[in-house]
């Protein structure tokens, strides 16, 4: 059997049960956005890793390096906003090849360092090794969280709310804005720049977790059409999504509109927002809404609620047909 053969998320599931084995000090370990450890005192420690490959997370020539350094530690860091914490130090790991050019590598840490300088990370080591086949950017983050603030993917119970922050879709747009620079889009830029270089919610995120209100979260990297499905596995319940209510700017209805889709599946199966997706209870949905909108200027949505297990992961397309929620989105294998 070959890796393609199982897939992204069973093979995690199969190495979790070679590795993955409980320690009293591990209190989140393999199958959430980051680990939590606890090492004593009032915060728990969160880790995190993540790889942006040629190839398969970018291309050379289309983004700079300054850009792809910040957006090697804002995917990171997104994650540790999940789990309502703060990212306090990186470490970097770097396969490159050696025809690549130091100026290259400089600009790329340039723009590491303003990341890491606007969420107050520290970058304090790592490795450099050769590869001809291509440049691997690796970088490890550790935050920090009260330990009464730790949100995972577990805990939504049937009967909350899912909500969601931001608005979704414009990564998936600026992505095929990138190849077809034909198609004139007055938001082009901010489009490209939500899928080059996206804003990790750590803000939201602490606001979320700091209120005490939310039952499970998890960032939205691969769409929500395939993180829900995470929340849902974790927790044991189901969900319902509205399409209508998804978030959806006026420049993703002009690019699906330009491409042939429908804005909705954009904002469902896109991926790549770096929003956050969390869960509450009808009464506690609307508060949280009014603290993250008011702490941080981001809107938050209510795209759906939580269901018993049986009923299965379910959505609503915008004519009201309900038909079964695909578990589509990015997968590595």
């Amino acid at each position: 059997m070959r890796i393609g053969d199982v897939g992204e998320f069973p093979l995690i599931e199969r190495l979790a049960w070679i590795a993955g084995r409980g320690r009293a000090d591990v209190v989140v370990g393999i199958g959430d956005d980051a680990a939590a450890v606890d090492l004593g005192g009032e915060d728990l420690v969160l880790l995190t890793v993540d790889s942006q490959v040629e190839g398969s997370h970018f291309v050379r020539g289309c983004i700079e390096p300054r850009v792809l350094g910040r957006r090697v530690l804002a995917v990171n860091t997104s994650d540790i906003a999940a789990m309502g914490g703060r990212p306090t130090h990186a470490l970097v790991s770097l396969v490159l090849p050696t025809e690549l050019e130091l100026e290259w590598v400089e600009e790329l840490y340039r723009g590491l360092a303003e990341e890491a300088d606007r969420f107050g990370v520290a970058v304090v080591g790592g490795n450099v090794a050769r590869c001809e086949d291509g440049i691997v950017l690796d970088l490890t983050l550790v935050g920090r969280v009260r330990r009464e603030h730790l949100l995972t993917r577990a805990g939504a119970k049937p009967g909350d709310m899912a909500l969601v922050t931001g608005s979704l879709g414009e990564a998936a747009a600026g992505l095929y804005l990138s190849s077809h620079p034909e198609l004139e889009i007055p938001e082009r830029d901010a489009l490209l720049a939500r899928h080059l270089a996206p804003t990790p919610r750590v803000e939201e995120g602490q606001v979320i977790g700091a209120a005490g209100l939310a039952t499970a979260m998890i960032d939205l990297s691969d769409g929500l059409g395939s993180d829900i499905g995470h929340v849902c596995d974790r927790s044991g319940v189901g969900v319902r999504i509205h399409a209508a209510k998804l978030p959806v700017s006026p420049a993703v209805e002009r690019v699906a509109e330009q491409i042939g889709k429908k804005a909705w599946e954009l904002a469902l199966f896109g991926g790549e927002d770096f929003e956050l997706l969390f869960t509450a209870s009808p009464h506690a949905a609307g508060v949280l809404a009014e603290r993250v909108s008011a702490g941080t200027g981001t809107p938050v949505s209510v795209v759906g609620e939580v269901l018993p297990a049986p009923a299965g992961r379910r959505l609503v397309l915008p004519e009201g047909i309900e038909v079964p929620l695909e578990p589509r989105g990015f997968t590595h294998f």
